[in-house]
């Protein structure tokens, strides 16, 4: 399939400065970027849950009753920075 796109002047500077630096071919840019933009655009991805997915947890306590026992940690850490 071929593609035939208009830029603005400063979007094709941009983009020919950032091919120079990186060495990548407009092709190659494009392919990616329609990559990209198909993946986080596809119906079943862009649930939230799928979105933070890759976050939930990622900086768990290991404590699986930890909101529901709240107040007695809390008053155990208290208690314990009142006793130093």
């Amino acid at each position: 399939m071929a593609l035939s796109i208009r830029l603005d002047q400063e979007t094709e500077a941009a983009l020919r400065q950032y091919l120079d630096l990186t060495g990548t071919t407009q092709s190659d840019f494009v392919r990616e970027a329609i990559r990209e933009k198909l993946a986080r655009s596809s119906p079943n991805e862009s649930t939230p849950y799928r979105l933070g997915e890759p976050l939930f947890g990622r900086y768990a306590s290991g404590d699986s009753d930890r909101s529901q026992n709240r107040k007695a940690l809390i008053r155990e850490r208290l208690g314990d920075k009142h006793r130093r």
